[in-house]
């Protein structure tokens, strides 16, 4: 059975950080474009990070430069720091697997193979 659990939401201030984790299980990091999406309340989902399991990594336009994804396939865990946060980032946020023809942060919600139940980022100003 498939599994991806995230954990490190919470609310912070304008400026802040948060680390957000991803434990996955049932599928192999090595068959699959990892990544990461968000939903604000009444707004699109929106791509905001992949990595490829050679190193290679995606950004949204928006996140560049704030936020970085990462992998540790030993500890089949997905990570995302997220620094100099700001309110526009307030969302709940997914971890998801998605087929390697859509890894990127502008096309990872075309090929979305699974996803987690997700985490709340608040950010205040």
């Amino acid at each position: 059975e498939v599994e991806l659990v995230e954990a490190g939401g919470g609310s912070v201030q304008t400026g802040g950080s948060l680390r957000l984790s991803c434990v996955g299980s049932g599928f192999s990091y090595y068959t699959h474009c990892m990544g990461w999406f968000r939903q604000a309340p009444g707004k699109e989902r929106e791509g905001v990070a992949t990595i490829h399991n050679d190193g290679t990594t995606s950004y949204d336009d928006s996140v560049k430069g704030r936020f970085t994804i990462s992998l540790d396939v030993a500890k089949s865990t997905l990570y995302l720091q997220m620094n100099s946060l700001k309110p526009e980032d307030t969302a709940m946020y997914y971890c998801a697997a998605a087929d390697w023809m859509y890894c990127s942060a502008t096309n990872l919600l075309r090929g979305l193979d699974f996803w987690g139940q997700g985490t709340q980022v608040t950010v205040s100003s």
